[in-house]
């Protein structure tokens, strides 16, 4: 199963929409980095703006908060890490075929991915902009993600192969 992973992303909105494609295509679970918000605040009470895009999402799909990628990754060793970023080492997403699992990493609203986990991380793959526009927003672009390769595997499963 594949994991949407969000690091430092600041609108509550975004990440409620994240856990709500999460949902939709199936994936196993949301991991929240750093100043990331949760579902659950730290004085145990549900985030009420999330709730706005997640629409239930974010009570329904695993999710779990890390103040480090490197420590999420850790307790996720058995899925490959890809980073999805606009990046000289990039791939286009539909030109590779990943095996599953695989940890999907998001970053930063205007920042993108930190410069730490691209490093760290050997496989980049992006979402080719034609417009004027260098990239679409987080939300967008990980429910392009998410459905290319939910999609991927269900036709997969539906061939039998």
């Amino acid at each position: 199963m594949h994991i949407l992973l969000c690091e430092n992303i600041r609108s509550t909105l975004n990440v409620g929409s994240i856990f709500r494609t999460a949902d939709a295509v199936g994936f196993e679970k949301v991991l929240l980095v750093g100043y990331t918000p949760c579902p659950i605040d730290r004085m145990g009470r549900e985030n009420e703006k999330m709730h706005k895009t997640a629409l239930g999402a974010e009570k329904t799909v695993p999710w779990h908060h890390y103040e480090t990628v490197g420590g999420a990754l850790q307790d996720h060793q058995y899925a490959t890490p890809v980073v999805i970023e606009q990046t000289d080492r990039a791939t286009c997403y539909t030109d590779y075929a990943l095996s599953n699992p695989t940890i999907f990493i998001f970053g930063n609203e205007v920042s993108g991915v930190s410069q730490d986990v691209q490093k760290e991380v050997p496989l980049h793959l992006s979402v080719p902009m034609r417009g004027k526009k260098e990239s679409l927003n987080v939300a967008v672009c990980a429910a392009v993600i998410a459905y290319h390769y939910a999609m991927v595997s269900c036709n997969k499963e539906s061939r039998g192969t």
